[in-house]
């Protein structure tokens, strides 16, 4: 039997979910109110570091912690909604509930809209955690015993080996399969919907 411990990860934008739509709408909004030229079009083609990363492009170093608080004040009545869950992603989450184990959420997003994309969606995970990115999201993934995680970019990559866990990658977003597997992803998947047979064979094993 599965040990009931098992615990997988996954992170969120464009690994679960497709949030180009809603983060696209959030930043046309926040250059509407503040007057700044955002390429919303560049932004959304390169999820996955920090919000705070991505706004010292575009605003000064002084007013970048200020537009990244309004930004996230606008994400919930601008993101939500136009975001979809990504094929395969309720059923990865359950595929791993379904052999006993826990499916945690480890994001780089600002946790309380990530948890609002969670809901809106319908995908149950049994941990989320915001805020953490590349390296850094070791810390949760050691402190909940994560073995496996499943991200879209190559600072995911980073994150599983940086908790000794299995990285696998789905090239659903801005990294293709060479950029993750040249990262050093142990396994690459099409997208999630090749990973509940793939958790099946690797726990049966």
């Amino acid at each position: 039997m599965p040990s009931p411990t098992l615990t997988v990860g996954f992170d969120l934008d464009m690994t679960l979910i497709d949030s180009r739509a809603g983060i696209k709408a959030a930043y046309l909004r926040l250059a509407a109110e503040t007057g700044a030229s955002i390429d919303t079009d560049l932004v959304v083609s390169r999820l996955g570091p920090p919000l705070e990363e991505e706004m010292a492009n575009w605003f000064p170093a002084d007013a970048v912690a200020g537009a990244c608080d309004r930004y996230r004040a606008l994400y919930p009545d601008t993101a939500i909604t136009p975001t979809t869950a990504l094929p395969g992603a309720r059923q990865a989450v359950e595929a791993v509930q379904a052999l006993g184990g826990r499916a945690m959420v480890v994001t780089a997003k600002y946790e309380p809209n990530a948890k609002l994309h969670l809901a809106h969606l319908g995908i149950e995970a049994d941990v989320l955690i915001g805020g953490l990115w590349a390296e850094g999201k070791a810390e949760a993934l050691l402190e909940h015993g994560a073995r496996i995680y499943v991200g879209d970019h190559t600072g995911d990559v980073r994150g599983a080996h940086a908790a000794d866990a299995l990285a696998v990658g789905v090239p659903t977003g801005p990294c293709d399969a060479e950029e993750l597997r040249a990262a050093g992803a142990d396994v690459i998947l099409p997208d999630l919907t090749a990973f509940p047979a793939w958790l099946r064979t690797r726990t049966a094993s």
